[in-house]
């Protein structure tokens, strides 16, 4: 076959990547497939990779903090660790799958997908091209112990750096930048998006997203930021996290001449963000590729520990985003950038040298460059 695209299923980013790769591969008339390994490999598996970082980043962010701090220090052996251990369980039934699918290239979404297929190329039982794909604004640790990738793409050229000083090979560094649904490559203008959702023309818009948002808003935030102005809207987009919802209707309920609208899972988070003035967010990797290509600045809260406070991070150092927390409250966050309009549209240049416009199709010319037969 063509492509085989493998992606891990510890959040919906590594999943959502890899649905907009195969819809441009298939669109191209390339033969495609994606499997999230553990899922097929080891369900039990799956399950508690997905469950365990979840737990982790919730109750015990510091020890998820300490354990990714060590990961990332440079102090692996490939040979032993625990995703070793787990890949090797694991290897049996997915060099059946290999065998059968024959792929000419794997694409991986995540890190210990791309574990799985490294073990079998080290052996000589794996005769495709493998491409991975970090989905952060970081380098994730493990990615520099794949000495048998062929390609590997990054979300930013200002990550090069990082990458060869972890020990990857500058040759295959491919700064594309992170793809996403074709959707968010393309835009309407505010006035429109605004029609579609039902939004007033003239008002401020705040949309708020990410998985923890609801814990940090129910204890009154939402009334704050509505008191910052007048005319000021939140759209408030909690996914499958029904509790979340509820708070947020309980919180708009009570107050009836406010504009709050509740979403659960959506897929016009694209007019939304046209819509919008400000996102506020975690920073989840998909998140902040799409808010970057909508050129919309960033009230960060509540990242993850590892990860996503590398996401941060780099946003801080760039310029694109601004942190809410404990001493820097929400409110008074969205409050400052309502009022700054000189440090908004700074934001937005900065946004603007970040995003990257033709990261998928970008990704995809260069795979089927990889696939065509050298001419003669």
């Amino acid at each position: 076959m063509g492509v085989l695209i493998l992606t891990v299923s510890t959040g919906f980013g590594h999943t959502a990547t890899a649905l907009s790769i195969e819809r441009r591969l298939q669109d191209k008339g390339i033969s495609t497939k994606i499997i999230d390994v553990y899922q097929y490999a080891n369900k039990l598996i799956s399950e508690t990779l997905d469950k365990s970082t979840a737990l982790y980043a919730k109750y015990t962010p510091e020890v998820y903090r300490l354990i990714y701090q060590y990961l990332d220090s440079g102090a692996l052996d490939d040979r032993f660790n625990l995703m070793s251990f787990i890949n090797a369980l694991c290897t049996f039934r997915f060099e059946r799958l290999i065998r059968e699918l024959d792929p000419d290239f794997i694409i991986c979404t995540h890190v210990f997908a791309a574990q799985l297929v490294h073990e079998l190329k080290k052996k000589g039982r794996c005769r495709a091209e493998l491409l991975g794909i970090c989905t952060d604004y970081t380098i994730h640790p493990y990615w520099e112990t794949l000495t048998t990738m062929d390609h590997f793409v990054i979300a930013s050229e200002s990550l090069t750096y990082r990458a060869v000083k972890k020990g990857i090979r500058r040759e295959i560094i491919h700064p594309f930048g992170i793809p996403v649904h074709p959707k968010f490559y393309r835009s309407v203008s505010r006035q429109e998006a605004r029609r579609r959702l039902g939004y007033d023309e003239d008002s401020r818009v705040i949309l708020l997203m990410g998985g923890g948002l609801g814990y940090g808003m129910v204890d009154g935030q939402a009334g704050r930021i509505l008191s910052v102005r007048q005319k000021l809207e939140l759209a408030v987009v909690c996914g499958n996290n029904t509790r979340q919802r509820a708070e947020f209707e309980k919180i708009r309920d009570k107050m009836p001449f406010a504009k709050i609208h509740v979403y659960g899972f959506v897929d016009n988070v694209n007019d939304m963000m046209d819509a919008a003035d400000l996102l506020v967010s975690k920073p989840g990797g998909l998140t902040v590729t799409e808010a970057l290509l909508k050129g919309l600045p960033m009230v960060v809260i509540n990242p993850i520990a590892g990860h996503e406070e590398r996401n941060l991070e780099f946003l801080l150092n760039q310029g694109a985003c601004v942190r809410a927390d404990k001493s820097f409250p929400l409110d008074e966050a969205v409050a400052m950038l309502l009022s700054d309009h000189r440090r908004v549209e700074d934001m937005k240049r900065r946004i603007e040298c970040l995003a990257k416009p033709n990261a998928g199709q970008d990704l995809v010319d260069f795979v089927v460059q990889r696939l065509q037969p050298p001419a003669l």
